[in-house]
């Protein structure tokens, strides 16, 4: 019998997995692991919508199957959010599909628009269901730099005149996952210009389109013009509403794209459970002042992270927005590699962080940093930090 089935043989060791395995055997062994490595919320979701959930959970007739691509309630509540965070106006019955978080989104779409053997560009580094959604589905990826700077648009036009067969898809992810990178609705107008122009499709990740924190608004490339022409775009209530394990997210966009992935989805899943789609028509529809309250409270983190971290002789720049830090390596300890010192951190100062070479080889020299934990967990992180670097031989300022 076979076992070196097709996908599994595209697909190399997840290498996160690792640190992750290392981390839960630490904390098996009763330490003290300050975990900064997963992007996981640790604030609770808002009390209306924990009560919603309860609330239509008790109806006898909410536990049967629900609508694969959504109720048409959560779908409007969508649309309405499109329309007073971005002003754009979207039909929830073509334009708007639920999804099992953006990941699920990005996986089936992939499925549902991909043929063995296409190109698909995708940045390096990136948050590997941009590329991994698409190997599992048979493609090709080409990388092109996650920086939005003339290099991005240099790669571009190499990639579709020596790119064969050329590439139908790009994806995108602002602000960026990992690098916490940011642009502006300038960047996403040309990005539109140059797509219609090539005829490809854009898939943009806009997963963490409310923590932001240079007081201007992360935008959204479906406010160009003629953008749904050709661009699709995800966003999640992972984040906002810290709702992560209630995997409810969306595609809004192009209707060919969201026809696609609603029949792949048809035949995939139910839908996420009624009571929580309720729940999430609370979230959208309900008070906003946890979005306000939620990004104020991930930049003082960002402020402490960076503060702390650096009088502890890790010199990490502030992230412009999402709940990461893309920190490179100590210079003393470079020749480590993101691996191995992810590695040395989690033993020798029991702090986890994402090893950057897990997201695409150019993140190598770089870990991913969360701010998944209160301010003083991230100070007793720093002085950890700056105890594990003291021994490695890295000077410090007094923490």
């Amino acid at each position: 019998m076979d076992t070196e089935f097709y996908r599994i043989k595209r697909l190399p060791p997840y290498v996160i997995a690792e640190v992750n395995a290392m981390r839960a055997a630490a904390r098996a062994e009763g330490k003290d692991i300050i975990d900064l490595g997963m992007g996981n919320p640790d604030l609770p979701p808002p009390q209306h919508v924990i009560d919603k959930l309860c609330e239509a959970a008790q109806k006898p007739d909410a536990h049967g199957y629900s609508q694969s691509k959504g109720i048409p309630g959560l779908r409007r509540a969508q649309a309405n959010y499109y329309q007073r965070r971005f002003g754009v106006e979207l039909d929830p019955e073509t334009e708007v599909v639920v999804t099992l978080g953006s990941k699920e989104g990005l996986a089936s779409l992939a499925t549902a628009i991909t043929a063995p053997g296409d190109t698909i560009l995708a940045p390096n580094p990136s948050y590997p269901i941009h590329t991994f959604g698409f190997i599992i589905a048979g493609a090709t990826i080409r990388a092109v730099p996650t920086t939005p700077d003339e290099r991005y648009w240099d790669a571009l036009d190499k990639a579709m005149r020596f790119t064969s067969p050329r590439p139908t898809v790009l994806v995108v992810n602002y602000p960026s996952n990992p690098t916490s990178e940011i642009v502006d609705l300038a960047f996403y107008t040309r990005l539109v210009d140059w797509a219609r122009e090539n005829k490809v499709w854009v898939l943009s990740d806009l997963a963490y389109s409310e923590l932001y924190y240079n007081g201007q608004p992360t935008p959204s490339i479906l406010e160009v013009p003629g953008a749904k022409d050709v661009a699709v775009e995800f966003t999640s209530l992972s984040k906002t509403f810290s709702m992560a394990g209630w995997r409810i997210g969306f595609a809004v966009g192009n209707k060919t794209l969201i026809a696609a992935l609603t029949r792949v989805k048809s035949y995939i899943d139910y839908g996420a459970f009624t009571p929580l789609q309720a729940a999430a028509c609370a979230a959208l529809n309900g008070p906003q002042d946890i979005v306000d309250n939620n990004r104020l409270l991930y930049h003082k983190r960002r402020d402490v992270l960076v503060e702390s971290f650096g009088r502890a002789g890790w010199d990490i720049p502030a992230p412009p927005a999402s709940m990461f830090a893309w920190a490179p390596l100590p210079p003393a300890l470079r020749h480590l590699g993101s691996m191995e010192f992810a590695k040395q951190l989690l033993t020798h100062a029991g702090v986890a962080v994402a090893p950057g070479v897990g997201y695409g080889e150019d993140g190598e020299g770089f870990v991913r940093i969360g701010l998944v934990e209160n301010e003083q967990r991230l100070r007793q992180a720093a002085r950890n930090v700056r105890r594990y670097l003291q021994s490695m031989g890295v000077n410090s300022s007094a923490a």
